[in-house]
């Protein structure tokens, strides 16, 4: 998992809402309610009015003059712009990976593969996509960028909130995305640049083709239960 520092509380509360989005707890166009936050939390509507702002930039929510923070949509091509950015910040980690020298992570990028072989066959689907994410991310910071390493922190969230639309996807689906990472590890560690990144940017268009059908989908019902209400 991602090693952080200790986090002040607006950060805490941030996380908290964040959490409540990317589980769908918070629904998109929902508003967030400040003060019941702060009432559970037993917080001042002051953090957690800091909390919005730093949430702000992870893309999650947008806030309004007079209307407040409302939870961001989740559209097609909110998805496709996620993921085109997703594409060409990871196919720079990989060329990091590269021309860094792997000998002290070897090691612990086999334990990684291992790790999510185990996920995918216990069926772990959570466990799955944040073990491969929050590594990319724990490693984002070695490269002493601050501009890349924040972007990509920044960007995180809104990843994940897209991930969790396909935990319940079938076992072959999560297959086929550890396939994918299996052959990117494998030329990171030969150290093939071209073939790495070829198969970095197929693992974004194969996890962003999961989504976008399940987002689809999640419109469809959505739609049919709104049609069965009126009625």
């Amino acid at each position: 998992m991602l090693q952080q520092p200790a986090q002040c509380l607006a950060e805490q509360i941030a996380d908290q809402i964040a959490q409540q989005i990317i589980s769908g707890e918070l629904l998109e166009g929902e508003r967030i309610p400040e003060l019941k936050i702060a009432k559970d939390m037993h917080v001042s509507r002051g953090s957690v009015r800091e909390a919005l702002l730093l949430l702000q930039r992870t893309h999650l929510i947008e806030i309004y003059p007079r209307r407040g923070a409302i939870v961001t949509e989740m559209s097609t091509e909110q998805v496709n712009q996620l993921f085109e950015s997703c594409d060409m910040l990871l196919s720079r980690l990989i060329q990091c990976f590269i021309y860094h020298d792997l000998s002290s992570e070897k090691q612990k990028i086999q334990q990684l593969e291992q790790q999510l072989a185990l996920h995918v066959k216990q069926m772990q689907s959570e466990q799955f996509y944040d073990l491969w994410f929050y590594f990319l991310l724990n490693h984002a910071g070695q490269f002493h960028n601050l501009y890349f390493t924040q972007f990509f922190h920044d960007l995180f969230p809104a990843l994940r909130r897209c991930y969790f639309l396909i935990l319940n996807t079938s076992r072959r689906d999560l297959e086929e995305t550890f396939n994918r990472i299996k052959w990117m590890i494998d030329a990171i560690l030969t150290q093939n640049l071209q073939q790495a990144t070829l198969f970095m940017h197929d693992f974004c268009r194969h996890l962003r083709g999961l989504v976008l059908d399940s987002l689809t989908r999640m419109k469809q019902i959505e739609l049919a239960w709104a049609r069965r209400s009126r009625h």
